[in-house]
C-alpha cells in the first residue's frame, strides 16, 4: 500500500522510540538474537534415537498405585 508523498516521511512515536533505543544501545539487537537462539532454536531431531526410545519404553499399568504382591 503506497502512501501519498505527504505521509512518506511519517514515523510513529513507537518507531521513533525503538530507533532511539537501538541508537542508544547498539548491542541490543544481537542480544535479542542470542536470547532467541538460546530459548527457541532447537537442534534437529534424530529420528532413529526417537524410535529406539519409543520402542524401549516399559508400558505402565492401568492403576499405578496397585501393587502386585
Amino acid at each position: 500500500m503506497k502512501f501519498s508523498k505527504q505521509f512518506s516521511l511519517y514515523e510513529s512515536e513507537a518507531t521513533q522510540f525503538i530507533n532511539g533505543l537501538k541508537l542508544a544501545n547498539p548491542k541490543m539487537e544481537q542480544g535479542q538474537r542470542d536470547g532467541r537462539a538460546l530459548l527457541w532454536d532447537k537442534a534437529p531431531i534424530d529420528l532413529e534415537a526417537t524410535q529406539r526410545a519409543q520402542e524401549s519404553r516399559v508400558k505402565q499399568q492401568a492403576y499405578v498405585y496397585l501393587t502386585k504382591g
